[in-house]
């Protein structure tokens, strides 16, 4: 989009005034502001281009401009300044984030302070199970053909399950079966586990024998129910009741909430941007969610051991403090990224 020097000015002026006041910006208040050597003959000849290139509009009840969101999308890439997070910020939020916590509390203790922080609501989605590395299976008699399976994951999470054996066996049987499993699967993620049972099975199906085929196919069943998570962690959502203006604004957060509820649309979103690389903004219908159309959210990735594993994000009005906000979650992703890694 071509736009003069001065519009640029004029539209960054505009935008951090609304930010600031959430009231429509006439031209003499631009001109004052803007501290441009121009009439205001002119200034309204330049808001009149930007409204015409959709970056502006004049709301019915007043003759001063407000941004929409194609002109909140020309602010955030252009004419953004950002603030720096304090040095306090930065050691409140990694004194929380502690690596001798659980991932889960880490995750949820995260959510929670991205709502802190903005005063808007903060998102965290939980790492894909398949990305989750074994630390140790363990198998354990309770009948003869019944056996519980204990299986540690690297987040410090325990599950048992209950698993029904074809054959009988005996306890000198399971403690092999153990060892071999553990042997060759301990410290693989779930979806490599599993993919390395299939191709022992298949490959090396004449070269096992019995014990070693029964403990491929009792840790098969094991790892066949092990969930996939969909969810995120949610905190601060009754923060955007208190930003709320007027009636107007209540009645789209019905849609808010309803999408934060129904959860499709918000982990569409979030699965987009874990795709992407460091901080994304989405604005209003960029969001491509009914739901959170009247919203803007800022996302970042984290990672463990480099690979994106987990989005964290923001939700707010597309009228919010887009300068603190963004720095805010790009840290805050970091320091949990590190965290993750150096989680005992």
């Amino acid at each position: 989009m071509s736009l003069s020097s001065r519009a640029h000015q004029l539209m960054k002026v505009l935008v951090e005034q609304y930010l600031h006041t959430g009231q429509p910006i006439g031209s003499g208040r631009l001109a004052k502001l803007s501290r441009l050597s121009v009439s205001s003959a002119t200034i309204r000849n330049v808001m009149a281009e930007l409204e015409q290139q959709g970056l502006v509009e004049s709301p019915h009840t007043s003759a001063g401009r407000v941004p929409t969101d194609q002109g909140f999308r020309l602010f955030v890439d252009h004419l953004l300044t950002m603030r720096k997070p304090t040095p306090a910020q930065i050691n409140a939020i990694a004194a929380q984030l502690d690596p001798r916590h659980t991932t889960q509390d880490m995750l949820s203790q995260t959510s929670r302070m991205l709502a802190e922080l903005t005063s808007m609501a903060g998102l965290v989605k939980l790492p894909s199970r398949q990305i989750t590395k074994i630390k140790h299976i363990e198998f354990m008699p309770l009948t003869e053909k019944r056996i519980l399976v204990v299986l540690v994951l690297d987040d410090h999470e325990v599950q048992n399950r209950v698993i029904v054996s074809e054959q009988p066996f005996s306890p000198e049987q399971l403690v092999a079966a153990t060892n071999f499993v553990n042997q060759h699967l301990a410290g693989k993620d779930l979806s490599s586990a599993r993919s390395t049972l299939v191709q022992k099975m298949t490959a090396e199906k004449e070269r096992l024998n019995d014990m070693m085929q029964f403990a491929l196919t009792l840790a098969e069943s094991s790892l066949a129910t092990t969930e996939v998570d969909d969810d995120y962690h949610l905190s601060g959502d009754g923060k955007l009741i208190d930003m709320a203006e007027n009636e107007h604004d209540l009645s789209r957060l019905k849609a808010v909430f309803a999408a934060f509820q129904q959860k499709q649309e918000v982990l569409a979103l979030l699965n987009k941007a874990i795709a992407a690389p460091g901080v994304q903004i989405f604005i209003g219908e960029e969001c491509a969610s009914e739901g959170l159309a009247s919203c803007s959210v800022v996302t970042a990735p984290y990672q463990i051991e480099g690979e994106p594993v987990g989005v964290l994000a923001v939700v707010g009005p597309t009228r919010m403090h887009y300068d603190q906000v963004i720095p805010i979650v790009d840290i805050t992703a970091k320091i949990l990224s590190s965290a993750l890694n150096h989680s005992e």
